[in-house]
């Protein structure tokens, strides 16, 4: 079962592990990001910080997809992160499974806006989150748990 989809673009971190995994309980992170699953120190980097309860899984984003798609992920309480929008809206879009999207963080930049104080997107990504609300994927910004869900409309 699919617990969560969440953007951040520092994938696993601090905030990821103790909160959301604390909260939901995962037995598995996908991490969904071509970057990382295409360099080792990374990679290697991210296992170290991934909670001793849970097993961690990197893959492109075609690889999550398709694991999801075939039922490899079923047997897992599983939870997803990928580091940015489109990654996101397009797993949410390409597997039936995925009912939505957390936006946890995107990184300020001069050609970005803000949502929220942790989530900046382009006007393309903003496009992109309302086409996939307007499809029926729940768009909701959430830092923590503990956060309200802001839902995008």
């Amino acid at each position: 079962m699919i617990q969560l989809l969440r953007v951040d673009h520092r994938l696993l971190h601090g905030q990821v592990v103790f909160s959301w995994c604390g909260q939901l309980n995962p037995n598995c992170i996908l991490i969904a990001n071509d970057a990382a699953a295409t360099d080792d120190v990374r990679k290697a980097a991210l296992r170290l910080g991934k909670p001793n309860n849970a097993k961690l899984v990197i893959k492109t984003v075609d690889d999550s997809i398709a694991a999801i798609n075939e039922g490899k992920t079923d047997k897992y309480s599983l939870m997803i992160v990928t580091g940015n929008v489109k990654d996101a809206v397009r797993l949410a879009r390409e597997t039936t499974q995925i009912k939505s999207i957390n936006l946890g963080g995107t990184k300020s930049a001069p050609d970005r806006h803000a949502l929220s104080h942790a989530v900046y997107v382009s006007d393309e990504e903003e496009k992109l989150l309302h086409e996939a609300a307007a499809e029926g994927i729940e768009v909701f910004i959430q830092a923590v748990p503990s956060d309200s869900k802001k839902i995008l409309t």
